[in-house]
């Protein structure tokens, strides 16, 4: 049983949310939050194993709350809007996955299942508004060096770094799924990474992906 918290200051969204995650025999609803100071008090109370995460919420917002909730729980960020600096905000900040609101709820629930079991939602469109929000600003400080990353390694990065799936990193490098599966977890370890929204981001800061790539 997937364990799930709905944090969203609109009442009328979060019963909605509640009543389409409890829908499903897999999923159940563990909690409500109405500010990001409420979330992260309710996620570290009952360490759900996701967390449906408004951005603008009163007290505190979303991406504050899902850097505070750390590691506890995975933070999937759904909000209505698609500004570039929450995508960058959000998974900076932890979050291993970003919708809006508008998202069917078929591919809602896929989502939660797909961050509950550890990977991360991190579609192409998302990795475009990531580099665009690189080539904007300014460098950033690096949190994790690629020291000790091989070269092969940094070809899968950069791969996973401009939105590729593992199938089409195995087409693209001519390499059986299981290997590149290996490359992941290795530089996920060495890279102190949870999943790969966050291998994103560590590309992206350390200059394997930007504009001129």
């Amino acid at each position: 049983m997937i364990r799930v918290l709905v944090a969203d200051d609109q009442a009328l969204l979060r019963g909605s949310f509640r009543v389409l995650v409890d829908s499903e025999p897999d999923l159940t609803v563990v909690g409500e939050a109405s500010t990001g100071a409420e979330a992260v008090s309710v996620a570290l109370r009952e360490r759900p194993d996701v967390v449906l995460m408004d951005v603008r919420m009163p007290e505190m917002d979303g991406i504050e709350a899902t850097r505070r909730i750390g590691n506890v729980s995975r933070v999937l960020i759904v909000t209505m809007f698609d500004l570039d600096a929450y995508v960058y905000d959000a998974l900076r900040a932890g979050a291993s996955g970003f919708l809006l609101k508008d998202t069917p709820p078929a591919e809602l629930l896929a989502a939660v299942r797909v961050v509950a079991g550890g990977d991360a939602l991190l579609a192409p469109t998302v990795t475009r508004r990531l580099i665009e929000e690189f080539t904007r600003s300014p460098a950033v400080p690096r949190v994790h060096g690629l020291e000790g990353v091989t070269e092969r390694e940094r070809e899968v990065l950069t791969l996973i770094a401009r939105g590729l799936s593992n199938n089409e990193i195995c087409a693209h490098l001519q390499l059986s799924l299981a290997t590149v599966k290996t490359h992941i977890s290795r530089l996920l370890a060495k890279l102190e990474a949870r999943d790969r929204a966050q291998l994103v981001i560590a590309a992206y800061e350390n200059g394997l992906v930007g504009s001129a790539q």
